[in-house]
């Protein structure tokens, strides 16, 4: 979707350094290879792009590298949580539990599949979905709570299935856990297990920016729920032989890409974090900043490198820092993610009522300058500088950091 100009600088023309990558998990010459054999395979008209046999090996390598029982592809993760949502077969009235703090798409796909979206705070130190607030908000109309792993941090999924355990649905039993894992493929929650083994169903996005991507869009749903797949399976597939569906379905040429692409994805994430984590001990001694937090066993895997500026600054203040970034030193930054209610209309209009001021407060404080792991040295030291000097000014125009 288009960038919100809201969350970029207001200049951003002369940028050395842009607002975000615009390519994730980059690729090699193995999937260009594979784009090739791909399209020689398809070329003869007894053949075309049949992809059934591409689409299930990469369905059964994702389902063993995740641990799942299950995975099933799809042509974007949009249309897949829309899926996984379609088949709670949300009754008016019932609710889904998520985080204010969130790219819209989450919130968007509640709305759509005719849910109450019910609005929760972060947690202040991971700005993943807080589990305490979570349960305050929990009651019998409650179907689902969808987590969403904030910007490459894994959520403690367990919590949230132990919660869910504790406040069944009078109907339904347990409220649904649902995974959003766009920013987290390859990372482990605190369980130990791989993103993706847990929960009713955990949603995979290889969108441009991911940390995998196939061709810029296609998705993944992996589930232990073996009803739910087929399920699924069917929805994507216009319903099978026996009710709704249409064609969402991973192209062959994404399929064989997906699969170089995984096993790669361990070696890409490793060297995103190594970069993230020289990141932050490069800043470590700035006092005005709160840099993301350092999660060892593949526990956050900076899709942004997110730093959080004083609540004094919050605001105007973080506004000031990031146009002064791209105006004076040419680096780019982005707000990943604002509260979705102030910044969608049709969020807003659906939680009218709502408020949660820590996730305000929290998001007026953030910003996420680019981070990408094949930045040269020269742009990684530039963005590094940048910060410090940026930083060093603003604290020179605005009050002190308490």
């Amino acid at each position: 979707m288009p960038t919100n100009p809201s969350t970029v600088p207001r200049t951003t023309a002369a940028l050395t350094i842009p607002v975000e990558p615009a390519q994730g998990g980059w690729y090699t010459a193995a999937e260009h290879d594979a784009m090739r054999l791909a399209a020689v395979a398809s070329d003869g008209w007894r053949t075309g792009w049949r992809s059934a046999e591409y689409v299930t090996a990469f369905e059964n390598a994702f389902a063993h590298y995740t641990g799942a029982e299950r995975a099933m592809a799809f042509n974007s993760g949009g249309t897949a949580l829309e899926m996984v949502l379609r088949a709670l077969e949300l009754a008016p009235g019932d609710e889904v539990i998520s985080c204010a703090i969130n790219f819209v798409g989450p919130h968007i796909a509640v709305i759509g599949q005719g849910g109450r979206l019910v609005l929760a705070e972060p947690d202040p130190h991971t700005l993943n979905l807080d589990p305490a607030d979570t349960e305050r908000l929990m009651g019998p109309r409650t179907r689902a709570i969808l987590i969403t792993h904030w910007n490459g941090a894994s959520a403690d999924i367990s919590r949230f299935l132990d919660l869910a355990a504790r406040h069944p649905h009078p109907v339904h039993g347990p409220p649904a856990v649902i995974v959003d894992a766009a920013r987290a493929c390859g990372g482990r929650t605190p369980s130990g297990v791989r993103v993706g083994a847990e929960g009713w169903a955990t949603v995979f996005s290889f969108e441009s920016k991911k940390l995998m991507t196939t061709f810029g869009q296609g998705g993944m749903v992996t589930t232990n729920d073996h009803a739910l797949a087929e399920r699924l399976q069917a929805l994507r597939t216009y319903g099978g032989r026996e009710g709704w569906g249409t064609n969402q379905m991973l192209t062959k040429i994404q399929a064989a890409v997906g699969l170089i692409q995984l096993g790669r994805l361990d070696d890409m994430n490793a060297a995103r974090v190594a970069r993230a984590h020289e990141r932050t001990a490069a800043l470590a001694d700035i006092p005005e900043l709160v840099l993301p937090p350092t999660l060892g066993d593949s526990r956050h895997l900076y899709y942004r490198h997110n730093l959080l500026i004083p609540d004094a600054w919050a605001g105007e203040g973080r506004d000031e820092l990031m146009n002064l970034l791209a105006t004076r030193y040419g680096v780019g930054s982005i707000i990943s993610d604002p509260v979705t209610y102030l910044g969608h209309g049709l969020i807003r209009a659906h939680t009218a009522g709502q408020h949660c001021p820590r996730a305000e407060q929290l998001a007026a404080r953030l910003l996420c300058p680019c981070l990408h792991p094949q930045m040269d040295p020269a742009d990684e030291a530039l963005v590094r500088y940048s910060i410090r000097a940026a930083t060093a000014d603003t604290a020179r125009s605005r009050p002190a950091a308490v």
